[in-house]
């Protein structure tokens, strides 16, 4: 095959077909895999493979789905449209369309993710607004990725939800958290009951830190206040300072008031 022939539909032998390095699936249902090549045994592959060449053979961009049925049902070679693209451009198309497709598992989800936004060279909010999501929800997203790999293979065995993971991965002592995950499972604690069991083997300190600063976000307030006050007696024509430091145990504001202004008409306090 020569170059010429890209953007158009072409015969290749699967045996010349290799994955894509950037394939963010691992996993491929085994039962879905058969099903649609029982469809493509009876109507034939009506969606072409989308390939582009590689160091040897061909290298799938999109339809490695398709690529593993047609193979299951019998087929030696594929319908396959040539593109002309470079591997970055490849691996991102690839993992685009699985996002899009709503039905990677949550950890695939989040190493697509991941890879993208090294791929594309951008912030978490770019990738967010490329992907059509919120950056909160991809923070949230990428967060899962600092469970390891057995106890990411032990929250798809046991069906936990990615709710459920959220809340583990708010642990950060490896021994802590891999015995979480397994009192959860052994439980079959629900995502509230998680969420509770977490924040009791924390301590309640992320609530303790959630109210503080709430705590502090009202003070600002009282703060602002002062401040203000303190312009107008400027705006007045008394030379008042405020002076403010903060450390981890306190907020400190000093306001210094003249002694002849301090008092009306410049009388002495008694």
């Amino acid at each position: 095959m020569h170059f010429g022939e890209k953007n158009r539909i072409v015969e290749i032998s699967v045996d010349q077909i290799a994955p894509n390095p950037a394939q963010p699936r691992r996993c491929f249902d085994e039962i879905e895999l058969e099903n649609l090549a029982q469809s493509i045994r009876a109507n034939g592959l009506i969606q072409p493979i989308t390939v582009r060449r590689g160091q040897r053979g061909y290298e799938v961009i999109a339809g490695e789905r398709r690529l593993r049925a047609c193979k299951l049902a019998g087929m030696t070679a594929v319908p396959c449209i040539l593109s002309d693209c470079s591997a970055d451009t490849s691996a991102v198309m690839a993992m685009t369309e699985n996002l899009q497709r709503q039905d990677l598992n949550m950890f695939e989800e989040a190493e697509g993710i991941r890879r993208l936004i090294e791929t594309w060279g951008v912030t978490q909010e770019e990738a967010a607004y490329r992907l059509g999501k919120s950056q909160s929800t991809v923070a949230n997203k990428l967060r899962l990725l600092r469970l390891t790999d057995r106890e990411r293979k032990k929250i798809m065995v046991a069906g936990l939800t990615e709710r459920h993971a959220r809340a583990l991965v708010r642990i950060d002592d490896p021994e802590m958290r891999k015995n979480a995950l397994g009192a959860v499972i052994e439980h079959g604690y629900n995502v509230r009951q998680t969420d509770d069991y977490v924040m009791k083997l924390l301590g309640g300190s992320e609530a303790v830190k959630q109210h503080r600063t709430f705590i502090i976000k009202d003070v600002r307030i009282f703060l602002n206040t002062i401040s203000h006050a303190v312009k107008t007696m400027k705006e007045s024509g008394i030379p008042a300072q405020t002076l403010q430091s903060e450390t981890d145990d306190y907020i400190e504001c000093i306001v210094r008031i003249p002694k002849a202004q301090a008092t009306a008409g410049g009388r002495k306090p008694a």
